[in-house]
Order: C-alpha cells, then structure tokens, then sequence
C-alpha cells in the first residue's frame, strides 16, 4: 500500500517501506462509500453496498434476520433492495426524494418503476429524512428513527447513497484536489508527470461512478502513457440500466430538459411501457425508456453522433424497426 508520493525525487514509498523511483505515475486509487453522519451510524448491522464482504455480510443477515432498510432509491440501493427482498427479507426502501432514481427518469418512469417494486415486495418510504439509528442492549440496530417521529424496525441497515473519491495521497503530494483529483483532457494532474483515472478523479467539474466513463478514461491515459499523446478524453452522457431481472429502463443525457427544448411521449400504462425524447435544435439531448428499451443503443447513437432527426422525427418515438420500414415505404411510393 503506497503512503507518500515524493514528487520532487518521482519516487513512491509503501507501508512496509519499499520504495519505487517513476517517470509517469498513474493514480488510480478509487473512491470509499458515503456514510450518512448521523447518530447510530457505527452501530452493528449498518453497513454500506460496495464490495464483496458487504454482500456477504447481507446474505449473512438474511439467514437470520427479518426486517431490512436500505437507505438510497438510487441504482446500487433498488439492486440491494430487490435481492433482499427475493432471500425472503421485509425490505423498505428509504430516499429523500419523491421520485426513484431521480438521477436518471422523471417522474413518470420513477412511479411505474415503484409500482413494478411494490408488486415485488419492497416496501417504500419517500421521501423522507433519516435523523437517527436506535440501538439494542447490544449495541446493535433496532429501529431508524426519522425527522417527522416515526419509526422502522431495523435488523439490517444498508447505506447505499453514493460514492466519495479517495484523494487524499494526491492531496498529501501537493496535487490541485477538489471533490476529487483535478485532471486535465488527457488525465493528467496538476504535476505534468502525474496521470489519475477512476473514481478518485474530477474531470470538468464531474465525478464519476459508473464503469463506462472508466473504460474510456483507461483508453485515453494509455494512448499517453505508451508515447502517442494525441488522445483527449471527453465526457459523454452515460446511459442507465438497472440489474435487475425482469425491469427494462434506460435513461441517457438530459431527460429532464429546458425552457428551450421539447418532448414526443409514448405511453401505454396497461403494458407498462413508456417513452420520452427529449429534443433541442433538431437533436436528440435526452432519452427515457420504460418497459420497452431495445431502441436505446439507436437512441444513443444518434445523441453522440448529434444526427439532425427532423427528417425522422414523426416516425422517432417508435424505433429504429419501425423507421426504417416507414422510410422504406415512402422510397417504393416515390418510385411508383
């Protein structure tokens, strides 16, 4: 584990205290769970959603106990959520705000989503305000407390609200830090000779959480690291899906809109299935899909690549298929 970085003599130094000389270093050192700094929050049965031990610790606890709460109505808190739910847990879902995955679908998707949980079993709370966990005799959580009085049986409590990037060797080595390590488009520090990527970085003001903004970051340092110094990174709306069976969504750029742009919808409730683009200036900036997203790729492609859609725009809200058979046809009426 490496504990100081000596950027005047390029040199790190690890716990046991090996030392290794460098021209390039890369920083790659992650990010920690957010805990929620409340009363109770070190109590036995608190623990967070990020790695293995923690899912072990969860099936542990199925075994055994009966009523869980996971605290976060975001991706990683529903995942939890539903696989608790499934080993037989009473399971509440606690979130601050009134609709899931507020991140990334708006309201009407966020309900149908609820709705499809609900049918599975997990009870909802939301929003609400978490003010204090209760503990037994024996130091271990019995009860959330919330701000308006009322309370939760609690056998298990899972925090699942987000990552914090770890920074702090960077921030130890003099490295411009803010709510992460600050890197430039091609991922280097402020010390030319240093690269970070991951979740530990700060790119234009962004942090990130999810793995595909990661993959492009690793591509992009390797392009500079290997001699060829001609690659840029630039953050691309990253699209949403949720891992659990049988729930179809995808969410990509910005769902919600402005004063300036415009929706087509496609609902059909009694099928669950729900559609919206989101367009400004002849282009897609933003996409929701519910129940039926085979089109998304399509979707997204046409966001990256800003395609002008005005000439596909009647036919957009119903797919790929359905375009290209729409234009097929009006080819043959031109010929005939």
């Amino acid at each position: 584990l490496v504990i100081d970085i000596d950027r005047s003599k390029r040199c790190v130094t690890a716990r046991d205290g090996t030392q290794a000389r460098y021209d390039r270093l890369l920083i790659a050192t992650g990010s920690k769970p957010f805990i929620l700094p409340i009363p109770g929050s070190k109590l036995e049965g608190v623990i967070a959603f990020r790695d293995i031990y923690d899912v072990n610790k969860m099936l542990a606890y199925s075994e055994t106990k009966k009523n869980a709460v996971v605290l976060g109505g975001g991706l990683l808190g529903l995942e939890a959520a539903n696989g608790l739910a499934q080993r037989g847990m009473h399971v509440t879902v606690i979130h601050s705000k009134e609709v899931l995955l507020n991140r990334q679908l708006d309201a009407t998707a966020g309900h149908l989503l609820q709705q499809e949980l609900t049918s599975r079993n997990v009870k909802f709370k939301m929003p609400a305000e978490t003010e204090e966990l209760l503990a037994d005799d024996s130091g271990h959580v019995r009860a959330v407390r919330f701000a308006d009085g009322s309370e939760l049986d609690c056998d298990l409590f899972v925090m699942a609200i987000g990552v914090r990037p770890n920074f702090e060797l960077a921030e130890k080595a003099g490295l411009h830090c803010e709510k992460g390590i600050v890197v430039s488009d091609t991922l280097q520090t402020y010390d030319p000779s240093i690269y970070a990527v991951g979740e530990c970085i700060q790119h234009r003001g962004d942090t990130f959480g999810l793995v595909a903004p990661l993959f492009e970051q690793a591509r992009v340092c390797a392009n500079h690291l290997s001699g060829h110094g001609v690659a840029e990174y630039k953050t691309l709306p990253s699209a949403t899906k949720l891992k659990v069976t049988g729930i179809n969504l995808f969410s990509l750029g910005n769902f919600l809109g402005d004063e300036e742009s415009e929706e087509i919808r496609f609902s059909d409730p009694s099928a669950k299935v729900y559609k919206k683009l989101v367009i400004k200036d002849r282009h897609i900036i933003g996409v929701v899909l519910y129940g039926d997203t085979k089109d998304g790729s399509w979707y997204q492609s046409l966001l990256e690549q800003r395609c002008n859609i005005e000439d596909m725009r009647e036919f957009l809200i119903f797919g790929q298929g359905y375009f290209q058979t729409a234009k097929q046809t009006t080819t043959l009426d031109l010929a005939g």
